[in-house]
């Protein structure tokens, strides 16, 4: 039934690319309440205009110039690979697979936080996992069909989702007071800020995971990423900010009601008590979306197989689909592990997690245009002298080692022993290929019966 033979895969469109786009980067408004709660309206807004320019144009940009000129599955892994060697290759592909998966969690969790309240609390904690076992079967089966699904799957969940907010924006417009977007926090009350950015952080963060997929679901990767990247863009901003300046402008403000699910009181209050429910329904379209980071995850599998970082198994595909179908069941099997993880956990993991691997796909990004200036970048980004790219990502950066400081120490000991594991499964691995290579030559050397063989032979051990 399935089989490691290269069939031609169906490109994504445009417009599926762009809400595939979307969901690997946000979740919408849904996740956002916590920002206004631990930073206030202003900071809140702020934020959702400023760091898309400091933080999401530069990430878009270099994986724009990596994607076209390293093209492959392995997406990220493959820069790192060409830029640091194959260990430094594997632990970045490592990173940002654990970051991914725990990250798919994390849409079905947060749906928890909006459709708690009106589940039996006899059932408690099984409609949680049921919720997320059942979401996160249903997309693996999406993903096993292919790409194009997936893209169109995610416009219909996307728009469904979005509804119920588009309603609110609708009905808080002769509320709205622009007054109370200026009010920088509350009386008594400190700025959480590592809660802000970490939330603020996970909604705009992750634009290099199309990566691993543009070789088989991009046309013109060159042409088609750059607005695939800008139109996502807005679409993220828009989606995040006018149901937060619609809310906060037209509501009385307690930031310590503004916490993840708070959305279906702002329903409640600006349009009706029957409507908090639509916006509920809308959490759980939402917790369907994981099919968009799960897509990466098993294509970055099957990428780092083909370059030998991890066994062929992993690279194996189905005959009818062509899609990485182990590829597929393991982020599954681990995303429905993790599951019992809270929200807030799960973003400051999936955070340092990433952010570990940016600061090395950021570094490579600079030294492969030192290492190899004279390869052909389709896409490039327009600045030739070193150190003005280095001062260009100088703020990226600095927010990445800010994302990692502020972690607590569960998170680090989480990650430690995640890394450990990594670094001894490659060793490992490394081990058994050389001794399979070994076990060859031993039974080459055995059936040819050359008298000079063994001296070519020690010469190759050597």
């Amino acid at each position: 039934m399935f089989s490691t033979a290269k069939i031609k895969s169906k490109s994504l469109s445009f417009i599926p690319l762009v809400f595939l786009i979307y969901f690997q980067v946000s979740g919408g408004p849904y996740g956002t309440e916590s920002i206004v709660g631990s930073g206030g309206p202003f900071f809140a807004i702020l934020g959702f205009l400023l760091f898309p320019v400091i933080w999401s144009t530069p990430e878009a940009l270099v994986t724009a110039e990596l994607a076209t000129a390293f093209p492959g599955n392995g997406g990220f892994v493959i820069w790192t690979h060409q830029a640091f060697g194959p260990f430094w290759g594997f632990l970045v592909g490592f990173w940002k697979f654990l970051s991914a998966v725990i990250n798919l969690s994390s849409y079905p969790v947060l749906c928890i936080d909006y459709i708690d309240p009106i589940l039996p609390t006899s059932f408690s904690p099984l409609p949680h996992y049921l919720v997320i076992s059942v979401s996160t079967m249903l997309l693996s089966v999406l993903n096993f069909i292919g790409l194009p699904t997936v893209g169109y799957a995610a416009i219909s969940l996307g728009v469904l989702s979005y509804l119920p907010f588009l309603v609110i924006s609708v009905f808080a417009i002769p509320k709205i007071d622009p007054s109370k977007w200026a009010v920088l926090g509350q009386k008594g009350r400190k700025k959480e800020w590592p809660l802000f950015f970490n939330s603020l952080f996970w909604n705009l963060n992750c634009w290099d995971n199309v990566s691993t997929l543009v070789v088989e679901g991009v046309k013109q990767p060159s042409k088609t990423l750059p607005k695939a990247f800008l139109s996502a863009g807005l679409l993220t901003c828009l989606t995040s900010l006018i149901p937060m300046l619609a809310a906060t402008g037209s509501m009385s403000l307690d930031l310590d009601d503004w916490v993840d699910g708070f959305y279906t009181v702002v329903a409640e209050k600006i349009v009706g008590k029957r409507f908090k429910k639509w916006v509920r329904i809308g959490a759980f379209y939402l917790a369907l979306v994981c099919i968009s980071p799960m897509s990466s995850c098993s294509y970055q599998l099957s990428g780092m197989a083909e370059i030998g970082l991890l066994p062929k198994l992993f690279g194996v595909r189905s005959k009818r689909f062509n899609t990485p179908w182990l590829g597929i069941m393991i982020p599954t099997v681990i995303s429905v592990l993790v599951s019992y993880m809270n929200f807030r956990h799960v973003t400051s993991l999936v955070n340092v997690l990433n952010s570990l691997g940016m600061l090395v796909e950021f570094s490579a990004f600079i030294w492969l245009r030192v290492k190899f200036p004279g390869v052909e970048r389709p896409f490039k980004i327009p600045i030739t002298r070193l150190r003005w790219l280095i001062a260009a990502l100088f703020i990226p950066f600095g927010f990445l080692v800010y994302v990692i400081c502020v972690g607590t120490k569960i998170i680090y000991l989480v990650i430690v022993v995640l890394t450990a594991v990594g670094i001894i499964w490659y060793f490992c691995m490394k081990i058994f290929q050389a001794t399979m290579w070994l076990d060859f030559i031993h039974a080459v050397k055995k059936l040819a019966d050359y008298e000079d063989f063994g001296g070519y032979y020690e010469r190759i051990l050597k």
